[in-house]
Order: structure tokens, then sequence, then C-alpha cells
């Protein structure tokens, strides 16, 4: 996001096949029972991070897709619904095209609730989207769960606790449990065949730059240690 920002790289799109993570927003960070909630991710089996975006804890895992689209503009700000929807519905078509009955929309009770997530049958979240505005430009966030919704469910139930947050653990949904068996490699490269049809796509690596970036960025997206 930065350096498509400050106009060193040009737009990009990053999908990705992302650790056990618990990605906290800036509520959850500044919550009284922040601490419990770290420790509850990490008791079961997730790291702890401080994500960009906002919205409250979300869940990433290895049978998930994590899609990150940076984008340089001017006055990005006035852009944010716009790409929310473009995204929102980027990602409906991939879900459609592998069968999921797609929709786009906060189902009540959901965890991380959002105006753009995406659910099955109006009952189950399937993927959660979020987004950072800096100066020149943004950074949508998203996470499509393709397997694993269990995995979500038992993490959240304690961390969600631990933050006073009420929601429905029968919300929580994969696109497996809608279609069957699916492979993460099915589900990521339907994506990309989606947002080719949006985007001209160019396949490329992370460069060098990039990554050394990222790793003078990563102690800023822990969470702290706690006792």
């Amino acid at each position: 996001m930065e350096r498509v920002a400050a106009r060193e790289l040009p737009e990009a799109m990053r999908v990705a096949r992302p650790g056990a993570m618990v990605a906290f927003g800036r509520q959850d960070v500044n919550a009284a029972g922040y601490g419990e909630a770290v420790r509850a991710a990490r008791a079961g089996g997730f790291e702890a991070v401080e994500r960009l975006a906002g919205g409250r804890a979300a869940v990433f895992h290895e049978q998930t897709v994590a899609l990150a689209w940076a984008v340089a503009e001017r006055d990005a700000l006035t852009g944010t619904h716009r790409r929310f929807v473009k995204l929102a519905a980027a990602l409906a078509a991939a879900l459609d095209a592998l069968g999921v009955d797609a929709r786009v929309g906060e189902v009540p009770g959901e965890y991380c609730p959002g105006e753009y997530s995406l659910n099955a049958r109006g009952r189950k979240k399937l993927v959660g989207i979020g987004q950072r505005v800096i100066g020149g430009g943004a950074h949508l966030g998203a996470v499509v769960v393709v397997d694993g919704a269990e995995r979500v469910r038992d993490v959240l139930i304690p961390v969600y606790s631990a933050l006073g947050l009420q929601w429905d653990p029968d919300t929580t949904g994969s696109i497996a449990d809608e279609i069957g068996s699916v492979s993460w490699p099915d589900v990521a490269q339907e994506i990309i065949v989606q947002l080719g049809r949006r985007y001209d796509l160019e396949p490329r690596g992370l460069d060098a730059e990039t990554l050394a970036l990222a790793e003078r960025l990563e102690p800023q997206h822990s969470s702290p240690a706690v006792g």
C-alpha cells in the first residue's frame, strides 16, 4: 500500500495462502480485554497480529485465501464505497462460479460484521472485506474461508468473549460446507479468473525492496507479548 500510494509500484493485487492468525482491528487493540484476547488466540494455536483495516478481530488460517489490493488514488477517500463494491462483486462471482449461493451483505450476528461481507444463502459468512485509506492510495484486504469453518469459530469464541463482543458462532461458514470438497488452489484460481475479467492482470513476484519494507514494518503489527 505504501509503495503503490507513493507511485513506486503500479496498482497491485496479491492472492496468498496465510498462516494461522487472528488479526485484531484498532477497536480491539484499545479494548480492555485485548490482552486476554491475545492470550486466547495464541492458546488456540493462532498468532495475534494488529491489522491495517478497521473492523473487529478476523481469522486467517491455511485453508483461507488472503487477498490484498493496493491502489493509488489522489483522493482515495472518495472512492471507498466504489472499491468495496468492485471487490465484493468479483469475489461473489468467484463463489457463484464455484457453486455457492453467494450474496453480498452482513449476516445478523456474524463475526467482524461488515456491509460488504459475502455470505452463503443469507445465513453463513464466507468472506470478510476491510479497507484502509492513506494519503495517495488505499488497501483492501479480504479473507475467503475455503474450509475449516470450525477453526474460525472455535478460536473466536474465547477471543470475542474476552473483547466483550456478542456474536452468533453458527453464522460461521466455509465454501466446503456449501459445495463439498474443494481445494485451496481451485478457489484461489477462480478468484484470479474473476479478477482477470475485470482488470488487466500481469503476474509478478514481490520485489526485494517491498519484502525489505515488509520486514521493517512487521514488528509494528505483532501483538505484544502478554503474561
